[in-house]
């Protein structure tokens, strides 16, 4: 079979990877909201990623950045039915990401490639707001960041490869 240059469409393997990051990344804010709540129940609850001073989960997680990342309260009110915890937002992303996974089309790749930036964003501002504001390292929200870019790069690999496949189906219909 000669190569003519263009990518399959997106592959199995690619999709598999795409939803183990999307299980992966669910159970990482599953967890992070099991911290929230403990902590939120039990003040002297010391989570096992809280480490020493520089190093906790719990001062990210219970911080108001960790609710409508920081803003929906600025903007709607505290009470807002928007102001839900960051994790609750996290699962939604993951359930949403992995129902676009299954799909090879091209348009699911253009939103998954949409919400994959978007995500890395919001990343980006979180670990602006950990790193300098609350001058704290969370291993779980750093979790969150990798599992983000992973999705990121694999929805640029699914982009491609539909834009490609997209673009060869189109050459045979003109032949």
């Amino acid at each position: 079979m000669a190569s003519t240059g263009v990518q399959p469409p997106p592959s199995r393997a690619l999709r598999n990877v795409t939803l183990f990051l999307c299980f992966l990344g669910m159970c990482i804010s599953v967890f992070a909201m099991y911290i929230e709540i403990m902590k939120e129940k039990n003040s002297n609850y010391v989570a096992f990623c809280d480490i020493n001073s520089y190093v906790t989960c719990s001062r990210a997680l219970t911080s108001r950045y960790s609710k409508g990342f920081g803003l929906v309260e600025k903007i709607f009110s505290k009470t807002s039915l928007l102001n839900q915890p960051n994790t609750v937002y996290g699962m939604a992303f993951y359930t949403f990401m992995a129902t676009l996974a299954i799909s090879s089309s091209s348009s699911s790749a253009v939103v998954q490639f949409v919400a994959s930036v978007l995500s890395n964003v919001g990343s980006v501002y979180l670990g602006y707001i950990l790193f300098f504001i609350l001058e704290d390292l969370c291993m779980v929200c750093l979790s969150t960041y990798v599992v983000n870019f992973l999705l990121l790069v694999a929805s640029v690999v699914k982009l491609r490869r539909t834009a490609s496949s997209d673009i060869e189906v189109t050459k045979k219909k003109k032949k």
